[in-house]
């Protein structure tokens, strides 16, 4: 069974930085997109960030130059880097995979990992 296991959110003053983790586990053939979304209490889950297996990456205007996004193709693991952050930031920010594993190529999601800004 395949799962997506966020880390590394928690509460961080206006201008500091975070990175959020995630581990993908199970039987996995291989993995083509992974992104990073994020909903906002009272609003949808939106695009945070997303990463191809060759390494193209895409962001959300709102997060250009403050996030970025990695991958560790060998470990199965999505990063998120996190700076200048902001109150608008603070959301449930949640890992996306799509993958290939037994049931063939399917979209996965994680838990969820909470991240709020405030002083």
């Amino acid at each position: 069974q395949v799962q997506l296991v966020e880390s590394g959110g928690g509460l961080v003053q206006p201008g500091g930085s975070l990175r959020l983790s995630c581990a993908a586990s199970g039987i996995i053939f291989g993995i083509k997109n992974m992104g990073w979304y994020r909903q906002a209490p009272g609003s949808q889950r939106q695009l945070v960030a997303t990463a191809t297996s060759d390494g193209n990456t895409n962001y959300a205007d709102s997060v250009k130059g403050r996030f970025t996004i990695s991958r560790d193709n060998a470990k199965n693991f999505l990063y998120l880097q996190m700076n200048s952050l902001k109150p608008d930031d603070t959301a449930v920010y949640y890992c996306y995979a799509q993958l290939r594993g037994l049931v063939g190529t399917a979209d996965y999601w994680g838990q969820g990992t909470q991240v709020t800004v405030s002083s």
